[in-house]
């Protein structure tokens, strides 16, 4: 990527950051967008709420561009997690009915399911990790008449595995259940074609690969999943007409725009405008691309190292995130915590270490990082 990308985020300035699955750093011209918009309140008030009302809205047709979805399939929430316990307590469940996932899942792609296991007494089943690979053959073997959703991460958060989407999503259509997605690690670093694919559910949020604040959460929801899943939680914009305030009996909106109950984050919607235009003008091929890049040179260089790298580097599952792990008796906190004081920025992950490039980075990130790593 060239300087002038890199010039957009002052945290180079200062820092290696190799943590965007963390939170990734805010472009500039997002935070003169956020800025601008609080300006405009704090003079003007409620007189430019239309503005504010637009920018979410050119935020909905930027994210489901992105996505490939259409944009009243995309609801605006607060995070992740939301996303996914709006889909848990949306659907009718039965006795019988089972959920199939991944037991290694980031704890938002988790604990909606366990609820629902605990309260209605639905099957949680859970496929297995070998050598940084979920074993996607026992996760479909898992997947029978009885399944409503089976769900999983397009990038596994600790040891950046990629899943193949469209196989998953193929079995899952075959009995009848709804593919759900946790797309947080992959969207806006590697192109995502939901419909394509066949993704049924999508949940992620802003601030780690789409370098937006946080507070944006996004939910994607297909024909077929607005069909089985009811609005569990409703407000006054739920409905076509929010303004009417008399017309009390008007119906929901048919779309996922019923599950957004009430008024959002209007500046950190402008915030997200820049980081989403920025992305579609660099081309998230082009990120991709770029982040492969950098992930392959630091497992090159990782092997000169007293580390192993985790992650699975096969083509058909590697990612931009790579997970390692130190040969001796050296924890992932102690090893964090030197690496940031030296100003190198990467996540202790349970007995790993994971590295996370973007496109702001370049080879000089990677390369300081390297040599951080030989000394230990």
């Amino acid at each position: 990527m060239n300087t002038e990308i890199r010039q957009l985020f002052p945290a180079t300035d200062n820092l290696v950051y190799l943590n965007s699955a963390a939170v990734a750093p805010l472009p500039s011209i997002a935070v003169a967008a956020v800025e601008e918009q609080l300006r405009d309140v704090s003079l003007h008030g409620s007189v430019n709420y239309g503005s504010w009302v637009e920018t979410k809205g050119r935020c909905r047709s930027l994210v489901a561009e992105l996505l490939n979805v259409k944009k009243e399939n995309i609801a605006f929430l607060r995070n992740t997690s939301d996303g996914f316990a709006t889909v848990a307590n949306g659907i009718d469940w039965e006795n019988g009915d089972n959920i199939v996932s991944f037991a290694g899942e980031f704890p938002s792609n988790f604990y909606p399911w366990r609820m629902v296991r605990d309260r209605f007494g639905v099957e949680l089943r859970l496929c297995s990790e070998t050598n940084g690979r979920i074993d996607i053959d026992e996760m479909l073997s898992m997947v029978d008449s009885k399944t409503k959703i089976v769900s999983i991460s397009a990038i596994q958060f600790s040891t950046g595995f990629r899943a193949d989407l469209a196989r998953i999503g193929e079995v899952a259509r075959e009995h009848g259940a709804l593919l759900s997605v946790d797309i947080i690690q992959a969207f806006g670093a590697l192109p995502l074609d939901l419909t394509g694919i066949g993704v049924d559910i999508a949940a992620g949020a802003s601030h780690k690969w789409l370098c937006a604040p946080e507070g944006c959460g996004i939910l994607f929801l297909s024909d077929l999943a607005l069909e089985r899943i009811r609005p569990a939680l409703v407000g006054w914009i739920s409905v076509p007409d929010p303004w009417d305030f008399d017309k009390r009996e008007q119906p929901f909106h048919p779309n996922a725009l019923a599950l957004e109950s009430g008024t959002g984050p209007a500046a950190l919607f402008y915030g997200l405008e820049q980081s989403l235009s920025l992305l579609k003008r660099v081309g998230i091929d082009n990120i991709r691309r770029h982040n492969f890049d950098l992930s392959d040179l630091v497992c090159d260089g990782v092997s000169e190292s007293p580390f192993d790298i985790v992650s699975c580097r096969a083509e058909d599952a590697k990612s931009q995130i790579i997970a390692i792990r130190h040969r001796g008796d050296r924890s992932p906190i102690e090893i964090f915590k030197h690496l940031q004081n030296a100003g190198i920025v990467i996540s202790p992950r349970g007995d790993k270490l994971r590295i996370a490039p973007h496109f702001f980075n370049d080879r000089s990130d990677v390369e300081t990082l390297l040599s951080a790593l030989r000394e230990f």
